[in-house]
């Protein structure tokens, strides 16, 4: 399929597990790819991504993306908003700073990336969030990380009411454990990372993680034309975790 030739896409934190197969789903289907990465990161030189060196959490940065792209009369068809950050800690051993920190990448960041693209939005274009199914359960030691990405399921329905007359629209995709070096990032050593890996397989009615070119599926249905249907929108993408 080709479904995104002559198109320009955004993904944001495009160097690496969901972000990286996204970009890579987009380019196989025809769309010039802009990836944004934190600064010193790179993607590998054979994908051929147009990359931005951006922190999720830089606004500042964001309104110089929108008005880089606004001078150059550049237009997004699709943005994934995929970048952010997720650091546990129990309600007694959480920080103000842990909270700051996570909401000022995973909500704050985002909403006013959202703003500085609002003006290089093409007419029907599609954002997608990249939320988590933590905000459907009750996960021990989740509390702030749960709360930012239910704040993007909010700010799915309310952006898409304030972006539909300019015909953009906003969902979320939330995935469940999927195999991404996020996991790897957690602070465990790998004998402990192993079990907890293990246990949460255990948890899941499939039976296995889910891989970053499914979630990417996803994400690409909900920027293709076929789903202009759905608008403010949550998909989970768990395996029947937080379902069955």
């Amino acid at each position: 399929m080709s479904r995104f030739a002559n198109k320009t896409v955004l993904v944001t934190g495009g160097t690496s597990g969901i972000g990286l197969a996204t970009a890579r789903a987009f380019a196989a289907e025809g769309a010039h790819v802009i990836v944004t990465a934190r600064p010193g990161r790179k993607v590998e030189a054979d994908d051929g991504f147009e990359l931005v060196p951006l922190d999720a959490a830089d606004v500042i940065g964001a309104r110089a993306l929108g008005a880089h792209l606004a001078a150059a009369g550049r237009k997004l068809d699709a943005v994934f908003v995929n970048a952010g950050i997720a650091e546990f800690a129990s309600l007694t051993d959480a920080t103000e700073d842990l909270w700051d920190r996570t909401f000022g990448t995973n909500a704050r960041g985002a909403f006013f990336l959202i703003q500085a693209l609002r003006p290089v939005l093409a007419q029907g274009a599609s954002i997608v969030l990249n939320g988590s199914i933590n905000a459907r359960i009750g996960m021990p030691n989740s509390a702030i990380y749960a709360a930012s990405k239910a704040a993007l399921i909010s700010l799915a329905k309310t952006l898409s009411a304030e972006l539909l007359p300019q015909g953009a629209r906003v969902n979320v995709v939330s995935p469940g454990p999927v195999t991404t070096p996020l996991y790897g990032k957690l602070g465990f050593d790998a004998d402990t990372l192993k079990q907890v890996a293990t246990q949460i397989q255990g948890q899941i009615p499939l039976g296995r993680f889910g891989t970053p070119e499914e979630i990417a599926s996803t994400v690409l249905h909900l920027s293709a034309p076929e789903s202009a249907f759905i608008v403010g929108t949550e998909i989970i993408v768990d395996g029947g975790m937080s379902q069955l």
